[in-house]
């Protein structure tokens, strides 16, 4: 009975819906996350009869046919690049991007990541690097006697002191963009790294090239809205409750052919 294999994927679709939501709301309040969508496709069809078979002698042909569907499979999760909404912070590395783009850090293995997550801090030797110690590229090095920096829009970064009255520069901070940022994979760690679905990174400084521009003693909040995850998980969980009665009702049908005398 085909039933049952065909309301065996629709739970297994809907528990993956769950997991996204789940997932979604996990991270409501994680600095600079997009929230995820899962997305299906039906599988193929049996094509017991098929459209325009001839089926009279006169030359009659079937308008519509027999395609019997088989179920459904996982197609995509899907990232919504909605901006989530800035929230004052007054520090001076913390760093919001307002608008397309990404930080650009060198990882361990020495391969670059990509991260909208601004909560920046400084290391013992004075490198600016992300909350888990990974540089920004190109790196940048505040002096021990700096007494605070300024981060203008478009990144360039100056240090003030106490003998000088003019700000000093240290560096630039450039912003990534991606011909399709949906296509990064993401690696954890507010972290993404490109792929050939991404294309190659393109690095510039922020304002040009359709990139935002970064706004100091911000962070971005989570683009996760809650109250539509809670809806969508009610329609999962009300999706993967018929699947099973599909299932419940396909064994009383076998239990009815195997009693029959």
């Amino acid at each position: 009975m085909r039933a049952l294999k065909i309301a065996a994927t629709g739970m297994a679709a809907q528990q993956m819906r769950v997991e996204t939501i789940s997932n979604n709301l996990a991270n409501m309040s994680t600095t600079g996350y997009n929230a995820r969508r899962a997305e299906f496709s039906d599988l193929h069809y049996q094509q017991l009869s098929r459209a325009g078979t001839i089926n009279a002698a006169d030359g009659t042909v079937l308008p519509t046919g027999v395609q019997l569907g088989l179920g459904v499979r996982p197609s995509a999760v899907s990232v919504n690049l909605a901006q989530g909404s800035l929230s004052a912070t007054n520090g001076d590395l913390d760093i919001a991007i307002d608008g397309n783009g990404y930080l650009e850090v060198t990882l361990p293995s020495g391969q670059s990541g990509y991260t909208r997550d601004g909560g920046l801090k400084r290391s013992a030797e004075g490198l600016i690097v992300t909350s888990d110690g990974f540089p920004l590229a190109p790196e940048i090095t505040i002096p021990e006697d700096a007494r605070s920096i300024s981060i203008n829009p478009e990144g360039e970064v100056f240090g003030f002191f106490q003998d000088t009255a003019e700000a000093q520069s240290l560096g630039q901070l450039n912003l990534a963009g991606f011909t399709n940022p949906k296509g990064l994979e993401a690696i954890g760690s507010n972290l993404f790294t490109e792929t050939e679905a991404s294309g190659p990174a393109n690095v510039t400084t922020a304002g040009e090239d359709g990139l935002g521009t970064i706004r100091q003693g911000y962070l971005e909040d989570s683009s996760v809205d809650p109250v539509r995850e809670v809806t969508e998980l009610i329609e999962a969980q009300r999706g993967y409750e018929l699947n099973a009665k599909v299932i419940t009702a396909a064994d009383q049908m076998l239990s009815a052919t195997v009693q029959v005398r």
